[in-house]
């Protein structure tokens, strides 16, 4: 082969490695770039999924509750009455006409702190409205206006039957009505389901504390019953109380 003929093919070759080195030089851009995009749109689908969730599971606690944001309290006695209901608990309803009256007189008179917790387990009884949830929501936003109390007694004296759709939204604004609550506020807690994650959030803490049936009552911390597991009598409840006062 010629001198001109081995340098013309030198060039050549040359020219074909600088090509190839120039592609694989692209391709490796290409990939890197596909790579870094990718990790973006990763971490940004998880950072938008992780937020998703937090804004989800957001709970909203009404400023007035005590007991780890769980209750709702009356009066400043020493001895301590807790009281977990359900809004559409007949045998809820049955302890409110039995021993709600004389509990709430008690804690007005400063004899006892009656805690009120609502909690939400008979939604399944309410033919997918979550009756439960609600009431007990609209409850927490009556007591950020000072009318938990009143809201409470109106809905039991109104209570649903279980396996009904329970009262409707537009129901418990017009009982609030009643009672004095009329805000727009407590109307848009209502309707927007403000304190819904709340009564999630409430019951769960019902249920870690070891309890699973309602009414629950505590008397200064420890569960009363009644003969074979019943709910306790107003007459058991006041015995009770008075011992725990001494």
């Amino acid at each position: 082969m010629s001198k001109g003929k081995r340098d013309r093919t030198a060039q050549a070759r040359a020219v074909v490695a600088k090509q190839q080195a120039a592609e694989r030089r692209r391709k490796v851009t290409l990939w890197t770039s596909v790579g870094v995009v990718m990790v973006l749109f990763l971490a940004g689908l998880v950072g938008y999924t992780v937020m998703s969730r937090q804004d989800d599971g957001k709970v909203t606690t009404p400023t007035a509750a005590v007991d780890d944001g769980t209750a709702f309290a009356i009066g400043t006695g020493s001895v301590v009455v807790d009281v977990y209901e359900d809004f559409m608990c007949p045998a809820c309803g049955n302890f409110e006409q039995a021993s709600g009256e004389s509990l709430q007189n008690m804690a007005e008179a400063n004899k006892i702190t009656l805690r009120i917790h609502p909690v939400a387990i008979l939604d399944k009884y309410s033919n997918g409205t979550e009756y439960s949830t609600r009431a007990a929501g609209a409850a927490a936003a009556a007591a950020e206006e000072d009318k938990f109390l009143e809201l409470h007694n109106v809905l039991y004296d109104n209570r649903p039957e279980e396996n009904s759709d329970g009262l409707s939204n537009e129901k418990i604004i017009e009982l609030a009505k009643s009672v004095g609550l009329t805000s727009e506020t407590f109307v848009n807690a209502v309707n927007e389901g403000t304190y819904k994650t709340w009564a999630t959030d409430v019951t769960e803490k019902f249920s870690d504390r070891g309890y699973n049936s309602t009414p629950t009552i505590l008397v200064d911390g420890t569960k009363l019953i009644g003969p074979n597991d019943t709910v306790p009598t107003s007459e058991l409840l006041t015995q009770t109380i008075e011992k725990a006062a001494g």
